[in-house]
Formats: structure tokens, sequence, C-alpha cells
């Protein structure tokens, strides 16, 4: 999932500055890099994307924060949003839902 998004981002003008294979490892490069915008799968080793980005708002309560997943169901949307999540994306992705996604965030 990382590979393709950071693929994405990078071939629309978006500057990838960190990645991280499970939650914990992201929190840390989180506190490293300060991220403008950071894309979690809800599903992670160590820490899936809700704790995450409840750790992160503990955080940042700028950083805009989009969860990805392949579980559509509304209890995980609700459950992404209410934990500070600014949008939800479902695999698989299509291009210009993940760039639209991103920037009207970042606008």
């Amino acid at each position: 999932m990382r590979l393709m998004l950071s693929k994405i981002l990078r071939e629309a003008g978006f500057e990838v500055v960190g990645e991280a294979s499970n939650g914990k490892e992201g929190i840390k490069k989180f506190k490293e890099l300060n991220p403008d915008l950071v894309t979690l799968d809800i599903t992670m080793p160590e820490m899936d994307g809700i704790q995450v980005t409840r750790e992160i708002r503990k955080l940042s309560s700028q950083t805009k924060i989009v969860i990805c997943s392949a579980m559509g169901e509304n209890d995980l949307v609700t459950e992404a949003i209410q934990a500070g999540a600014n949008d939800f994306i479902i695999k698989p992705f299509e291009v210009d839902r993940v760039l639209n996604a991103v920037k009207k965030l970042m606008s």
C-alpha cells in the first residue's frame, strides 16, 4: 500500500518525506519529521491506523490524516473520523480519489 501511495503522490508532485512499516515506527517517524499530511493503513503491525491517529492527534491537531482500508465498513469509517482522521480512502486506490483527498486537505 505505501509503495503505491508514495508513487501516486510523487508522480503528482508531492514530497514524500518518510515511510514506516508499522504503527510504532510511524509514530517515531512522525515525531522526527512532523509532516503536513500522514496516510495510514487501518491494519498495520504493532499499532493499527486508528491507534496511530489517536497518538498523532495528541501531538498535533494541525496534521492532516488520511486512513486507507480495504474494508469499507461504516463502523471503521466512523471510528477513524472520531479518532481524528480527516479523510478515509477505500482500497483498491483510484488515483483521482487519492489526489483529490490530498489536494483538498492541503489547500
